[in-house]
């Protein structure tokens, strides 16, 4: 009976074999997703500003490469796409990399706000271009992963341009769905609700932290590993008929009435 669970286990979840890319791999949800997929049996590219693990007391995994990329730069980021595809292929792509600045709509700077959709809309759309031909032939079917946010789906004070980068995140996620799922390749997203990171810490202060625990069904901050477990799903053999969806891991927030 072990060995049943254990088999059946490894042919829906096993990662072995399969190589990707996973974007922002540095810190905070990135890390821990590249960290997961490894440990999974992938071969994981992550790709960050710095090249390195930002904390260097983390564990490391043999089966991850850091690699230097600003993924503002579309050139170096299509040049780094296609030699890792053309000596290994590529199996996934997780375009996990986002940034935010808080402030008033009304007095926004308008730089931030070309930035910020660099970084959280115009990479997703072409690094996942970049990516197509090699996905396209992936013997495993090839995967996109983006992470989105429920700030795709709610609306947030002092962080709209936030909230329009990942409601365009979910636009493109569908559209590749449609549009490639003849070409081997599943394209879904992932929204986290509040995690440690430096990015909620932007725009959490303690009063607006009591108001987040308070309207969340769990009444806690999510573990970074708590997404790591859905991408690995999501490229996984379990998720082989799946498309097109966004899945929050958020504590319940999205559903919370009134």
């Amino acid at each position: 009976m072990a060995k049943k669970i254990v088999d059946t286990l490894i042919e829906l979840f096993t990662l072995e074999g399969r190589v990707g890319i996973v974007t922002g791999g540095s810190k905070g949800i990135g890390f821990a997703i590249s960290s997961l997929l490894a440990d999974a049996g992938a071969k994981v590219y992550a790709i960050s500003r710095t090249g390195k693990v930002e904390n260097e007391s983390y564990p490391t995994n043999k089966n991850i490469i850091h690699i230097p990329l600003d993924v503002t730069k579309k050139d170096e980021a299509k040049k780094i796409i296609t030699e890792i595809g053309n000596k290994e292929g590529l199996d996934f792509l997780v375009n996990n990399a986002g940034i935010t600045y808080k402030g008033k709509a009304e007095k926004f700077n308008l730089d931030q706000w070309d930035f910020i959709h660099k970084v959280n809309v115009d990479a997703v759309f072409y690094l996942s271009q970049f990516a197509y031909s090699y996905l396209k032939e992936s013997k495993f079917i090839g995967r996109i992963v983006n992470i989105s946010s429920m700030a795709a789906h709610l609306g947030f004070s002092e962080v709209v341009p936030y909230c329009s980068t990942k409601a365009a995140v979910l636009g493109i996620t569908r559209g590749l769905a449609v549009e490639w799922v003849n070409d081997n390749i599943l394209v879904n997203s992932v929204a986290p609700g509040w995690f440690p990171s430096k990015m909620s810490q932007q725009v959490m202060d303690e009063e607006r932290k009591k108001k987040i625990l308070n309207r969340m069904p769990l009444h806690r901050f999510g573990e970074t590993k708590d997404i790591g477990a859905m991408v690995l799903f999501l490229l996984s053999n379990g998720a082989k008929y799946i498309t097109g969806q966004d899945f929050a891991v958020d504590g319940g927030t999205l559903s919370y009435g009134y």
